[in-house]
């Protein structure tokens, strides 16, 4: 038998029959295992030369490509056994056909300690790289120059649930990132992770998906940056991360500024309706009088108050048809909710419905920003509709559906919102005649006067205009800064005289006139009366004696100090030959501004004596 050709070579060199049993080895190889030397040494495995779990499928590869295929195989990492430890080595192999018999296959491996502390640094380097890579909470996903996923870290398993083994050298736009988020398809060309590969520019996108495992889509921000090496792009990196939480967060900011926007409005607009009510309370005061005609009234109030039903307030101009429906809300369940009220005498006809109904963004030129109708700001409250005869008539079948149905449509709005308000109208319109006339619709009408309260006018309760003057009077001081100013009781008389027209919006106004024009604690409530209504006949001057004229102690009557008024500045006049400006002119005497004494005297109707 021929001896094997190799069986003294230094070198590692091994040959194995169709099953991979070795039957030569080499003498370096021998002296590697601590093996006898022929002819003792027996026949082994392959497994006793190799760890042939790595590089994994060995076997399969040396029996397909070498041995049936006959393709070599060359420097191929492998792992050799020794008698202490496994080296690293480079295998080549191939097969060689005997003269008979069945095919051989011939191995060589070169060994070098070199070489194994070199693989396996760089074991220990991809080990240290995989789990920095592993240790960082975003996804990232290597590609190759062909668009082909090479790496995936844990990460990216954790939030998208694609195991990245699986993913290796596919399209991964095609797996997770193939549609946008209204499920549209999202062609790979237009992808912004690929730019990066054919531009070499960094990509960066925060409003895009990608699609979980289980269908779910993930929204994402990331950026993909070309990997270039002598200036060629060899690939991509692609940093991701699931900003699901932070979307939803910033959604929920957005909607919470709406409403906080929102609720500045209304909280604006109450704040004006506050202002305006503070200001009519400091006008009109508390509803004051006694008259049989006014606790008719307030009887009525005290009865519908407690009820949802709805009122219409009638009565002249001026007579505190407002001050009515306050006083109904105060005393209603609704007290602690918003009065809002609607002077529909002052809303331009192009903005009757935005005013009452609110309106969107967008939804007219000029519909700047959301606004809160004023039925919806009223919602649990009380809506006050100041002079209703003026709604225009296109208006009034909408506001009744309102009313009717509870709820309202925001001008640009196809979203019905859910309204409860209570009515309180009011006019100073007969409505009977505005119905037969075609102006006002007949069941708006019964919708608002469910229960009618009719105000009477001042004229007709005369006694009550005194008490109504005195608080008028005191509110008036008060604001004004005047001190001790009194009404005098034939001041009080002429008052309840005077009929009133324009009721106790007048009153108020002749009250705060005589006022401004008062002085010496006393209001000129002579200059302040409308024409004829101020002549009050003064009586002569009189002296008055300890207890003051008609035995009234510490005071004297308007008239009276009218008439001392008049005589002193007849006096002065005199006494400076009627000369009022400049030096020793009767202005200076009287301490007076010479404008002031001309005025007074046209009032008090003196003239230059001839």
């Amino acid at each position: 038998m021929t001896a094997w050709p190799f069986a003294d070579a230094p070198t590692l060199v091994a040959e194995l029959d169709e099953a991979l049993t070795c039957l030569h080895t080499s003498r370096g190889w021998r002296e590697r295992l601590g093996l006898a030397q022929p002819p003792e040494a027996p026949a082994m495995p392959l497994g006793a030369l190799l760890a042939l779990d790595e590089p994994p499928g060995l076997e399969h590869r040396l029996r397909s490509e070498v041995l049936r295929d006959g393709h070599a195989i060359e420097n191929t990492p492998v792992s050799l056994r020794g008698k202490a430890r496994l080296t690293r080595g480079l295998l080549s192999a191939w097969r060689a056909a005997p003269d008979a018999g069945s095919p051989r296959l011939v191995l060589s491996v070169t060994c070098s300690e070199d070489l194994d502390t070199a693989l396996g640094e760089l074991r220990q380097l991809r080990t240290r790289h995989e789990l920095i890579l592993n240790a960082v909470g975003d996804g990232i996903y290597g590609f190759d120059r062909e668009g082909g996923l090479t790496f995936g870290n844990a990460a990216s398993m954790d939030i998208l649930g694609w195991d990245p083994e699986h993913l290796i050298g596919k399209i991964a736009h095609d797996v997770h990132h193939h549609s946008h988020a209204d499920g549209s398809p999202y062609p790979r060309e237009d992808c912004p992770i690929y730019a990066a590969l054919r531009d070499g520019a960094v990509h960066r996108v925060d409003h895009e998906v990608f699609w979980h495992t289980d269908g779910s889509a993930v929204a994402v921000e990331y950026t993909s940056t070309p990997i270039v090496q002598d200036g060629a792009i060899q690939g991509a990196v692609v940093v991701f991360r699931d900003v699901t939480e932070r979307r939803a967060i910033e959604q929920q900011r957005e909607a919470a500024y709406r409403e906080i926007g929102r609720l500045k409005e209304q909280l604006e607009l109450e704040r004006d309706y506050l202002r305006e009510e503070i200001k009519i309370n400091l006008d009109f005061g508390e509803i004051i009088g006694t008259s049989e005609a006014l606790r008719q009234t307030l009887a009525q109030i005290a009865a519908v108050a407690p009820t949802p039903a709805s009122v219409l307030v009638l009565g002249e101009s001026g007579v505190g048809k407002e001050m009515i429906a306050r006083a109904i809300h105060a005393r209603s369940e609704r007290a602690d909710k918003p009065l809002v009220k609607v002077n529909c005498a002052s809303i331009p006809a192009e903005l009757f419905e935005s005013e009452f109904f609110g309106h969107v963004k967008g939804a007219f030129t000029g519909a700047h920003r959301d606004r809160v109708g004023r039925l919806q700001l009223a919602d649990g409250g009380t809506l006050f509709l100041d002079e209703v005869g003026e709604i225009p008539l296109s208006l009034q079948s909408k506001l009744l559906r309102a009313l009717q149905e509870r709820e309202l449509e925001r001008v640009g709005d196809d979203r019905t919102i859910q309204v409860d308000v209570r009515v309180v109208a009011a006019t100073n319109r007969d409505l009977d005649a505005e119905i037969k006339a075609g102006r006002f619709r007949e069941d708006l009408f019964y919708r608002l006067s469910v229960f009618p309260i009719l105000v009477p006018p001042l004229r007709e309760r005369p006694e009550d205009v005194a008490p109504l003057a005195q608080h008028f009077l005191e509110r008036a001081c008060a604001e004004l800064g005047r001190e001790g100013l009194r009404l005098s009781q034939q001041q009080a008389d002429a008052l309840q005289r005077h009929d009133w027209p324009g009721n106790i919006r007048e009153l108020k106004n002749v009250i705060e006139r005589a006022v401004i024009l008062g002085k010496a604690g006393r209001a000129r409530l002579d200059l302040a009366m409308p024409g004829d209504a101020g002549t009050i006949v003064d009586p002569p001057p009189t002296e008055p004696g300890p207890e003051g004229p008609g035995g009234h102690a510490g005071f004297v009557t308007d008239a009276e100090i009218r008439a001392r008024e008049k005589a002193n500045m007849l006096a002065a006049l005199r006494h400076a030959g009627w000369k009022v400006w400049g030096n020793d002119g009767a202005a200076q005497l009287l301490g007076l501004k010479p404008s002031t004494l001309a005025y007074k005297m046209k009032a008090l109707g003196l003239r230059k004596e001839i």
